[in-house]
């Protein structure tokens, strides 16, 4: 595939099932070579696809991984830690719903279930190295999310409190990334700490600038919250590492607006749609990670409120194989150049000789 840009490639957590072809790795990966999908980005945290505990120590289970995916015909983009990235850092409000991310055996014990999820995101650092893998993707996890909007009023200190104690449970995990030469493309996303620029910035100077933090783009969290998500791209483009292409739109009226006032999916003002059936400029966001020379996978995430993510996965093939940008080594007008030489250059602006 010509272009910067590899892809298209598909996220396999919202498809993974106990029917075929979505309940193994094999029979996903030829399922989403079919469509046309050149990678798939694992779940570690489904051991249907994948056992990350195993991948960890044995070169010869990732081998056997990798056999997989190239003998369906795709590659292996990333390994998603989302789930146990987002029990790195838990607020109390949310345990018994944050429970369901990690083992039983962990359940109504906090500190445990941190431990489990700090050891599992090292190990998803050592297994992206034994796959050959430079990325991986994850989320930071939230102690400060529940004091989002300011009333009560946010007593001074709380939120640097908290995003101190962010970069200090994360700190020792980017370090392994950085022994292991894998960067975290970190989903900026609303319930995780980090969910806009100006907190991904807070995060970044909390860690002191640490080279492996990166962003794991995704337009549509930043069109449901109203940003300017091309010029996202202008401010962070160094920082990209990952791209998930998720579709979105936001209708607000007369009875809700951001917040969507508790509603489902179907009836929020800001939704998540397959696509090209949301609002978001593929064509703008491909072009600008075309102008930064982003040089990774896009990756399909689908989470459509109407359309079934059978047809979802069908239409986004070919949806982002028509976006990449084949990158031109030419300008258009090259045509009409000529030879020039410095004196030629001033006699042109009319200064002497």
């Amino acid at each position: 595939m010509a272009g910067l840009i590899k892809g298209p490639a598909l996220f396999l957590a919202q498809f993974a099932g106990d029917e075929a072809p979505f309940n193994s790795l094999q029979n996903i990966a030829e399922w989403a070579a079919s469509l046309g999908y050149r990678g798939v980005q694992i779940p570690t945290f489904d051991a249907r696809f994948f056992d990350l505990d195993k991948a960890a120590e044995s070169d010869g289970y990732c081998d056997e991984i990798k056999g997989i995916c190239a003998e369906a015909g795709v590659e292996i983009t990333e390994l998603s830690s989302h789930l146990q990235g987002q029990l790195v850092a838990v607020h109390p409000a949310y345990d018994i719903a944050f429970d369901g991310f990690a083992p039983a055996s962990v359940h109504g014990n906090p500190k445990a279930r941190q431990e489990w999820a700090v050891d599992q995101m090292k190990k998803a650092a050592i297994a992206s190295r034994r796959l050959g893998l430079d990325t991986s993707v994850s989320f930071t996890g939230s102690l400060a999310f529940p004091y989002l909007y300011p009333w009560p009023q946010r007593p001074a200190g709380l939120i640097d409190e908290a995003f101190g104690e962010l970069a200090k449970r994360w700190k020792p995990i980017l370090d392994v990334y950085e022994d292991n030469g894998v960067d975290i493309g970190y989903e900026i996303h609303p319930g995780e700490d980090v969910f806009d620029g100006a907190t991904f910035e807070m995060f970044l100077e909390a860690l002191d600038g640490h080279s492996r933090c990166q962003i794991n783009y995704d337009p549509s969290h930043f069109l449901l919250q109203q940003m300017d998500y091309l010029a996202f791209i202008d401010i962070y483009h160094e920082r990209i590492c990952a791209f998930h292409v998720k579709d979105a739109e936001f209708n607000p009226d007369g009875r809700q607006g951001v917040y969507s006032g508790y509603q489902s999916w179907t009836q929020r003002a800001g939704r998540f749609r397959s696509l090209g059936d949301g609002q978001v400029d593929f064509g703008g966001i491909f072009s600008k990670l075309a102008q930064y020379d982003y040089d990774s996978w896009a990756v399909l995430e689908w989470e459509c409120c109407l359309k079934s993510p059978q047809q979802g996965a069908a239409e986004g093939a070919p949806f982002i194989e028509s976006h990449i940008i084949d990158v031109t080594d030419k300008a258009f007008d090259d045509f009409a150049g000529a030879e020039t030489d410095k004196a030629q250059l001033r006699a042109m602006l009319g200064l002497a000789q």
